[in-house]
């Protein structure tokens, strides 16, 4: 089920809705990918030395809390909390579009109220207990491989029989850095995810085992899919028709298959998006839990119901997710999907940095308690969160300091409350 989650956190419908948002960018997009492999791969192996290291603490909030201390704690979780909500939404906004494209009964439904839908369905679902949200991420990260699959044996096939066809349309944006830093910025929406497994370390049997096994299992094959598929969507549809479609994967199968037999394809690209939305709430549920336990949240968030899952959690964070959506729909579809994705991203970026950060100062303070290239690792985490905070743009970098600053006063009123419930009543 760890793994599970990373799989299907990761691939939900970013990938699906990436063609699109990175075909502006043209070959950028594909340099882009190069890089936030290899940085993902660092992070993820960042998290899982942690992991290893830590192997009994509750997840990123321990790690950053031991290594940095407390405050940088609340406020790299602080920011991730914000950004795990925001990027629900964000992948409900996506699913949206696909339902609105493959099935012609929800045409005349305003996407805004199918986003909602989306978000609450999975609420309930989650609200039945960890178990339940599990079992459902294990069926759709299974069954959300088949659309990329067929992608993949499409463009093995092309290549393999007419291999001028991936150069017939290669876009003409010119390859530049800021090009890429740009690019990169989105394609890290795709690969958010990595820490899914770490996030509720404190439920996970076997920890030190599973949870590294599970987040670089995970990311690895994520990775290896999605250079692929953005591979095949660029070189193989003309640019402007991809970047105008609400629905590209529907778009790069009817190129291979014949126009109207890509949406059936399309319904399993559904199954996937559903999936991270389910994966994404029971993570939101989680993680406030984890919050509220430290005092980040009003206490009444780290309860749980009878069936062990943090109901008022999940609840507020439904709440959250659907006025964003809300919100999101003054905008055209791929712009308001970019957009959400910018911001999710900048939001996401502190707590890699502090973890990457964390591994490198536990590394200096714990001589021989970490493999040598942990140092190596943790730098090149940090130097890739650079890279994309160059490449998001001064607003959202500006959006992800400001979200981060909110959690240092949080931070601070917990201090205070815990030094006064300290104190020695007075005597009469």
């Amino acid at each position: 089920m760890a793994t599970a989650l990373v799989v299907g956190n990761i691939i939900g419908i970013g990938i699906f809705v990436q063609p699109a948002s990175l075909a502006p960018y043209g070959l950028n997009a594909l340099l882009a990918w190069a890089v936030t492999v290899i940085g993902c791969i660092a992070l993820a192996l960042a998290l899982a030395l942690l992991a290893r290291q830590m192997p009994q603490a509750d997840g990123p909030f321990t790690y950053i809390g031991t290594a940095l201390g407390g405050v940088w704690a609340a406020a790299a979780l602080w920011c991730y909390w914000i950004a795990v909500w925001v990027g629900t939404a964000t992948i409900a906004v996506g699913v949206a579009g696909y339902v609105a494209t493959e099935l012609p009964v929800f045409a005349g439904v305003p996407p805004a109220i199918l986003t909602a839908g989306m978000l609450w369905l999975f609420t309930l679902v989650n609200l039945l207990g960890l178990r339940s949200g599990g079992r459902v991420q294990v069926l759709t990260a299974a069954l959300k491989l088949t659309p990329l699959v067929l992608v993949l044996g499409f463009g093995l096939w092309t290549l393999l029989s007419e291999p001028a066809a991936f150069v017939s349309n290669v876009p003409p944006t010119p390859v530049t850095l800021s090009g890429t830093m740009a690019a990169a910025a989105i394609a890290l929406f795709a690969m958010l995810g990595i820490e899914s497994a770490v996030v509720p370390a404190s439920r996970v049997q076997n920890p030190e085992r599973t949870l590294p096994r599970a987040t670089l299992t995970g990311t690895l094959l994520a990775a290896l899919v999605y250079v692929a598929v953005t591979a095949v969507a660029l070189l193989l549809i003309p640019q402007a028709r991809l970047a105008a479609s609400a629905a590209p994967f529907v778009t790069v199968l009817d190129h291979f298959i014949g126009v109207g037999n890509g949406r059936w394809v399309g319904f399993l690209i559904l199954v996937s998006g559903m999936g991270a939305v389910n994966g994404w709430t029971l993570l939101s549920g989680e993680l406030t839990r984890t919050l509220a336990s430290h005092g980040l949240l009003p206490a009444l968030l780290g309860r749980c119901n009878r069936r062990g899952a943090p109901a008022a959690a999940l609840l507020l964070v439904a709440v959250l997710g659907t006025l964003l959506a809300l919100m999101n729909y003054s905008r055209s579809f791929v712009e308001g999907f970019t957009f959400l994705t910018v911001v999710a991203t900048a939001a996401n970026l502190p707590i890699y940095t502090c973890c990457a950060l964390a591994l490198v100062v536990l590394a200096r303070r714990r001589p021989g308690s970490l493999p040598r290239p942990a140092v190596t690792v943790g730098l090149i985490g940090i130097g890739y969160t650079v890279f994309v905070f160059a490449g998001i743009g001064t607003e959202p970098f500006l959006w992800a300091l400001a979200l981060m600053a909110t959690g240092i006063p949080i931070w601070l009123l917990r201090r205070r409350r815990a030094a006064a419930a300290a104190l020695p009543e007075p005597k009469a």
